[in-house]
């Protein structure tokens, strides 16, 4: 299993048989790359070529050079008869459909076909990714934009449909935000939607979240759109507060269903740096008072003990309780509970995680010094 994905079922017992099957695979799968690397020496830039690549990269998508193979080919295929850098709407009618590029438009509808193909199987391959984001950017520069928006719209679909499969696939989350950002340029934008699409994503990232909690890029997403959001909303003090509020709810809804998912003790940090004096001005509220990041830490404080309660072997409690503990200190100038009780924490860490004897014992000294 691979974030909940089953893996294929395990090879077959190699008997001499299936050792001398794979033998002729071996020498066919050499033959074919000497075929295709003969193809581009001579500048063979076809249709056939373009197959021979196919066929090759079915069996190793890994295979970047082939990749970049491709692209000549296809970059070969592209180019009009007389003018290699025209693009179709500089072209006599170019926006009407007839005048289309109609050899460009197939070309780039079956290559995205065969890319995803192998996307099904493949999920985590950059090579395959990368590649089917330089399709739609050759759409950009050689189709109408009305052909490309609706280009990139399909793929906000298609990763949506990936992401449905394995929510945790970085490949995709990295593709989304790519896919996001394209619609909303200018050329490309859909005004009947409006310019933004951050309250869309950020309330994607909600369901993605609920779905699983345990999700990194769901999170990052969300750590890098709030402000965003709030910006373009632009929300007053107390809307910050109510959306801070919401956010630490949720985040403890998620720690109490599993308080060892360091996705969700990462998110948790970052939300703690809006009561650091030193990011204040960064945070999503900037304009807490002394005393609410005080009251703010104290109430954190104590979810955390309470979550100590229930489970007193897990080390990522014990971190957020002593760097809450030391920002408290730093602001406040006292600690948040007995001194005693912070080198229990840190002696704890010692000995739930050994392998970091160097860092708990930094950690330590740096109690020692607050």
């Amino acid at each position: 299993m691979s974030h909940g994905v089953p893996r294929s079922s395990e090879a077959e017992p190699r008997t001499e048989q299936v050792r001398q099957r794979e033998l002729k695979k071996i020498e066919e799968y050499k033959a074919l790359v000497d075929i295709v690397e003969g193809k581009i020496k001579d500048q063979i830039f076809t249709r056939e070529s373009l197959q021979l690549t196919s066929r090759l990269l079915t069996l190793n998508p890994e295979y970047y050079t082939i990749w970049n193979h491709r692209r000549r080919i296809l970059q070969h295929q592209f180019a009009p008869p007389n003018s290699h850098d025209l693009s179709l709407e500089e072209q006599p009618g170019g926006k009407s459909p007839d005048d289309l590029n109609k050899n460009t438009l197939e070309l780039l509808m079956s290559d995205l076909s065969f890319v995803f193909s192998l996307l099904r199987k493949f999920p985590k391959c950059y090579w395959i990714w990368n590649h089917r984001l330089w399709l739609i950017q050759q759409a950009s520069t050689h189709l109408p934009t009305p052909t490309v928006r609706k280009l990139w719209e399909g793929e906000l679909l298609l990763v949506s449909k990936m992401l449905s499969l394995d929510n945790r696939n970085f490949h995709g989350w990295g593709y989304r935000r790519i896919v996001v950002a394209a619609l909303e340029r200018p050329q490309l934008r859909d005004e009947s939607v409006g310019a933004s699409m951050t309250k869309d994503e950020f309330d994607y990232t909600t369901r993605m979240i609920r779905t699983s909690m345990s999700n990194f890029s769901a999170w990052h997403n969300r750590s890098v759109l709030i402000a965003r959001l709030l910006d373009e909303q632009a929300a007053n003090d107390e809307d910050r507060r109510k959306l801070l509020d919401e956010e630490l709810i949720l985040i403890q809804e998620g720690l109490y269903t599993d308080s060892r998912d360091q996705s969700l003790w990462f998110y948790h940090q970052n939300l703690m740096c809006t009561f650091d004096p030193a990011f204040a001005s960064r945070s999503i509220v900037p304009n807490l008072s002394q005393h609410d990041r005080l009251t703010y830490m104290r109430s954190e404080t104590d979810k955390l003990l309470e979550m100590l309660e229930d489970d007193r072997d897990c080390k990522w409690i014990y971190q957020a309780l002593i760097q809450l503990a030391l920002l408290y200190k730093s602001s406040s100038g006292s600690w948040p509970v007995l001194p005693e009780s912070i080198g229990a924490w840190v002696a704890s860490l010692q000995a739930l995680d050994p392998l970091r004897h160097g860092r708990w014992a930094d950690l330590q000294q740096r109690v020692r010094a607050a």
